[in-house]
């Protein structure tokens, strides 16, 4: 069945936070408020004008989406908190897109955080069962279990599933690790920034076969956020016309029965991404040939490999092939240029802003801003986020005008947006007079922006 056509959705706000090694440094009311208040002072709004807002994040208590929302103003609207794994930030857009397609609201902001344990990832609750569980035990059943971390294995395995049926070489999933590292040096809010040879690549200590250390992504604490606005927003405000972003097609699957096939390769979310990918396109009118940047989810080189080939970059099992010549980079063989953010595996993966922070870099890119990255006939930008357990949200972008994104010069964009800078190109805070600029004019309390955290230790030191 083909999917049915919605109301114009635009993206016309986007804002994050560098993203860092999670130390305890920062809380996630200051990662989700700085990244709030970035995207509306971007979209040029108030919160005032804000009428749903949705929180992504996956490792916190209940309610931390209004701890962080009550910081721009306690209007009483709506506000959902979304925890979707992996992709909770882009299944935060999708619900935003759907309430705005819907005429539930005109305008929806989105904030995504995750202030995360350092390491690797692990089950915060041990006495009822892993929502993954299923797929633990599959691959106990057909890979056996390793000392690694547990997605390190679901992933790597995919990875040698990849090199056994289609000939790939360790050193192809090496290649993918050194583009994104590569990529990130251009990309402000990445955690790492560092370029290496694929040599160094390939002797970082070994994870799980094919996997080494610099081609698994980091945890991360982060912010991101966006503020989605529909036609008649939009139009009421023309002058912000050639900043918006149109969601031309957009689409969230979960598993099949593919996913217990007992391949390590549909254990990891390829059958849905190929089922997102499809509807998304087909609602867009598009093809992969269209598309000239990406962001997909690269949790690990493994992952983007598979996914290369789900997405439709790729011809079923040529993917390596794809990497070896140079088309997911930039260069004189590119196809689609993949990650120009530097990917998970360099810029870092907070959960709940990963999302949205691949609609942010896809933003700045349709709008001319990314112009130290830019790829050079870009009409189309398509945005993969998968999460195990499972979800996939696949969505395509275009610019309102449906044009090709141009390069815009950094002191054009700073005169435009009236920040002074570019914020695609360069990581900046924000002042105490922008920020009131944004919040709530008269539905805000000063007590909602209270650091309670060393008030409570104090108060329960003097107990």
């Amino acid at each position: 069945m083909a999917p049915k056509q919605k109301a114009p959705c635009y993206v016309l706000g986007v804002g994050m936070t560098k993203f860092i090694k999670p130390r305890g440094k920062v809380d996630y009311t200051e990662l989700g408020y700085e990244a709030g208040i970035k995207a509306m002072l971007d979209a040029q709004i108030t919160y005032d004008e804000v009428e749903q807002g949705i929180a992504c994040y996956c490792y916190g208590d209940s309610t931390c989406g209004q701890r962080v929302f009550y910081q721009f103003g306690m209007t009483q609207i709506p506000i959902y908190n979304v925890n979707n794994n992996c992709s909770t930030g882009s299944t935060g857009l999708h619900m935003a897109r759907n309430l705005i397609s819907a005429g539930a609201a005109d305008c929806v902001l989105v904030v995504g955080f995750e202030k995360m344990n350092p390491g690797s990832l692990a089950s915060v609750w041990n006495d009822r069962e892993n929502p993954i569980g299923t797929s633990y035990v599959m691959m106990a059943q057909t890979r056996g279990l390793s000392k690694a971390p547990g997605a390190a294995q679901l992933f790597g395995n995919a990875g040698r599933e990849y090199m056994e049926k289609y000939g790939a070489k360790p050193e192809d999933f090496g290649e993918i690790a050194r583009i994104n590292h590569a990529h990130s040096v251009n990309n402000p809010y990445s955690q790492f920034q560092d370029v290496y040879t694929l040599e160094q690549i390939m002797q970082s200590p070994k994870i799980h076969e094919p996997l080494t250390k610099l081609q698994c992504c980091p945890t991360s604490d982060g912010g991101a956020a966006a503020v989605l606005v529909s036609q008649a927003f939009l139009d009421a405000r023309p002058h912000l016309k050639p900043q918006a972003v149109l969601i031309a097609g957009q689409a969230m699957a979960t598993d099949s029965p593919a996913l217990f096939s007992k391949s390590a390769i549909d254990l990891v979310g390829w059958d849905m991404s190929k089922r997102a990918a499809r509807a998304a396109m087909e609602e867009a009118g598009v093809t992969p040939a269209d598309f000239r940047v990406c962001e997909l989810h690269d949790c690990f080189s493994a992952n983007e490999m598979c996914l290369l080939d789900a997405l439709g970059f790729a011809e079923p099992g040529k993917a390596h092939e794809l990497v070896r010549s140079g088309a997911i980079t930039y260069g004189p063989n590119t196809k689609v240029v993949v990650n120009p953010s530097g990917g998970l595996i360099s810029k870092g993966h907070p959960l709940g802003a990963t999302g949205i922070a691949q609609c942010a870099e896809l933003v700045w890119h349709l709008r001319g801003w990314a112009n130290n990255r830019a790829v050079a006939r870009t009409k189309w930008a398509l945005q993969h986020n998968l999460g195990l357990g499972g979800a996939a949200v696949v969505t395509v972008y275009r610019r309102a005008d449906g044009a090709e994104a141009p390069v815009v010069d950094s002191a054009a964009v700073g005169q435009q947006n009236g920040l002074g800078y570019n914020p695609a190109v360069e990581a900046r805070g924000f002042t105490a007079e922008q920020a009131s600029k944004v919040r709530s004019k008269d539905k805000t309390h000063a007590f909602a922006l209270t650091q309670t955290l060393p008030l409570m230790k104090a108060a329960q030191a003097r107990a």
